[in-house]
């Protein structure tokens, strides 16, 4: 692995020391301390349940596991709290306590990540010199709604995958473009084009599933470019019995502005930090639509896709989890997809990401309170409750009572806590870089996922929380296709 990888790892944890340089360094130390604390707890915890090969975790352990993970999880606003009231009341403790709160989860966050993802790193490079020991027909569905810009060249980049036993399933949704006629182009032995009335993408996705042959099923978006090696890297995943579940590895497609630029950030870190981790925990919490691939048994097992989320992959990955299955990630099998180029796009697809997220959640919350699904209620679901509830807010109010504290003297101290985070997020973000070999120039937008563009997608999931708790109707909110893919410059480094 590139030396650089564990320079920068070594930076970013060094940077935490930058605080104590700061006034009340006491606090500082606490939350340093409290980080380091929940970390080595949850990577003992990753490393014994490892060893027990994913194994169920017997009941008492269970709870008694659970207990633990809820202290540690409060710990940093318990200490938030106490930093608040450090200071006499006013604007600046007020902010000084979220700042503190946050910095004790970024840390407890790229503490626990970091190694997780860098040993992730390791055991895929120890992968990819197996061979494969057969292959395993490969069901290949592709969902198609008014999909005529995307549809040709999503086609001929599986068609182009090198892999000698798969299926391809094309599902028109009920299209009213050409969608069908140019998918029907390309019939064969081994790839079958129907179409049905429309009912959603779970359904052109069960649909399929019926139609298909495979032992393994791998889910494709309509305006995605699968790479020629995908397939051989998800059969030498499915070699492990376990395995029920695999994402796949998507990169933006059309980086060609400043919203594309930040998303494919975005994905580079998601892919590359946060489920590398869990995928070592065996918990990696989202199987992608654009690339997505599960064990056929499974899908029999907990009954497909389901109708009652906007977000089938999600909530599908979830029961697969529930089920007892391990659910992996692999960087090597990737895909390129076509990122919303406007405000208004990214705001109608992360509205559906973001309210399909909370119906399953929702949905599933008895994970919360069972836990006989080990990982997945201990670190797994309540991560995502913080990061897609607490986070936002703490985000905002951060913001908020930052410019205020800027306007009424305290502008030492917020400059101080932004230039900390900014350079963390720095770091943070070119280890990502590193680890998937991605364009180094992403880590130029680093700033703005401290400040601008987070602050836009918290905006949009706190509105999207709400959404979901008033039971608002929620509908597919479909982004508009431009059809970049037919531009395959930056698909000729998948072949």
């Amino acid at each position: 692995m590139n030396k650089m990888v564990y320079v920068i790892s070594g930076l970013i944890i060094s940077i935490a020391a930058i605080f104590l340089l700061f006034p009340n360094r006491e606090i500082t130390l606490l939350a340093i301390s409290a980080s380091v604390s929940s970390t080595a707890y949850y990577l003992i915890l990753a490393v014994w349940w490892s060893r027990n090969r994913f194994g169920r975790i017997r009941k008492r352990t269970s709870y008694l596991i659970m207990i633990f993970s809820l202290i540690f999880i409060v710990l940093p606003f318990i200490l938030g709290l106490f930093a608040m009231f450090f200071y006499p009341i006013s604007l600046s403790s007020f902010f000084y306590g979220i700042s503190v709160a946050g910095f004790t989860l970024t840390l407890f966050y790229d503490f626990l990540n970091i190694p997780l993802a860098l040993y992730h790193k390791r055991q895929e490079e120890e992968l990819t010199k197996q061979s494969l020991r057969d292959y395993p027909l490969i069901s290949l569905i592709i969902p198609a709604y008014n999909e005529e810009k995307c549809i040709e060249k999503t086609i001929e980049s599986i068609l182009d995958i090198d892999y000698p036993n798969k299926e391809l399933i094309v599902v028109d949704d009920g299209s009213e473009d050409g969608t069908y006629e140019i998918a029907s182009r390309y019939i064969s032995r081994n790839f079958k084009v129907v179409k049905k009335k429309n009912g959603g993408k779970w359904s052109a996705l069960n649909y399929g599933f019926f139609l298909s042959r495979g032992e393994i099923i791998v889910v494709v978006d309509a305006d995605s470019l699968v790479s020629r090696t995908a397939l051989k890297e998800i059969a030498k995943r499915f070699q492990i019995p376990k395995i029920l579940g695999l994402a796949g590895n998507v990169k933006v497609l059309n980086r060609n502005n400043f919203l594309t630029r930040c998303q494919a950030l975005e994905y580079v870190i998601d892919i590359n930090i946060g489920k590398r981790a869990f995928a070592i925990l065996g918990s990696t919490m989202v199987v992608p639509g654009c690339l997505g691939a599960f064990r056929r048994s499974a899908l029999m097992e907990m009954g497909i896709f389901d109708p009652d989320t906007v977000t089938e992959d999600f909530d599908t990955t979830l029961k697969v989890l529930k089920i007892g299955g391990v659910v992996q990630t692999s960087s090597y099998a990737f895909a390129y997809t076509e990122a919303p180029e406007t405000l208004r796009d990214l705001y109608r697809q992360r509205l559906r990401w973001y309210r399909g997220t909370f119906q399953a959640l929702l949905k599933h919350r008895n994970i919360i309170t069972t836990p006989i699904f080990d990982f997945l209620s201990f670190i797994g679901y309540p991560y995502l409750l913080f990061s897609l509830i607490f986070i936002p807010i703490c985000g905002l109010t951060a913001l908020i009572s930052g410019i205020m504290a800027l306007l009424t003297g305290g502008a030492i101290i917020f400059l101080q806590m932004l230039l900390i985070f900014i350079s963390m997020e720095f770091l943070f973000s070119l280890l990502a870089i590193k680890l998937d070999d991605e364009d180094v120039k992403l880590v130029l937008y680093s700033p703005f996922f401290v400040i601008g563009y987070r602050h836009l997608r918290d905006i949009i999931r706190i509105k999207s929380l709400i959404d979901v708790i008033l039971k608002r109707e929620i509908k597919w909110t479909k982004v508009r296709r431009i059809g970049r893919i037919k531009e395959i410059g930056r698909y000729e480094k998948t072949k």
